[in-house]
């Protein structure tokens, strides 16, 4: 059984930090690629980032594009999203999710398998 956690979400000042995990089991870890998707109340999910297995390859939807930084330690089984210059756009919750394939429409959420619960994360001005 797939499983997907994540943790790290809370309150931060605008321009504030936060890092997001997701631990995984139930799957190998290394063939998977991952990726993390936000969404507000009322809203569509939305493509945050997203790290091919392999680990080279990270793209970033253009909101966010050096701002955040995805990654992953095989070690532990785990993806990180690490969020900087946070701006105020009040509570998004943040979802891990993973696929088994390393090409395609990444920004899509029909590309991915599984879905963590969610983490959620308030930006206050």
């Amino acid at each position: 059984q797939v499983q997907l956690v994540e943790s790290g979400g809370g309150l931060v000042q605008a321009g504030g930090s936060l890092r997001l995990s997701c631990v995984t089991s139930g799957l190998t870890f290394s063939s998977y690629s991952m990726g993390w998707f936000r969404q507000a109340p009322g809203k569509e999910r939305e493509f945050v980032a997203t790290i091919i297995r392999s680990g080279f390859r990270t793209y970033y939807a253009d909101s966010v594009k050096g701002r955040f930084t995805i990654s992953r330690d095989s070690a532990k089984n785990t993806v990180y999203l690490q969020m900087n210059s946070l701006k105020p756009k009040g509570t998004d919750s943040y979802y891990c999710t993973t696929a088994a394939r390393n090409s395609g429409s990444y920004y899509m959420t029909g590309w991915y398998d599984y879905w963590g619960q969610g983490t959620q994360v308030t930006v206050s001005s």
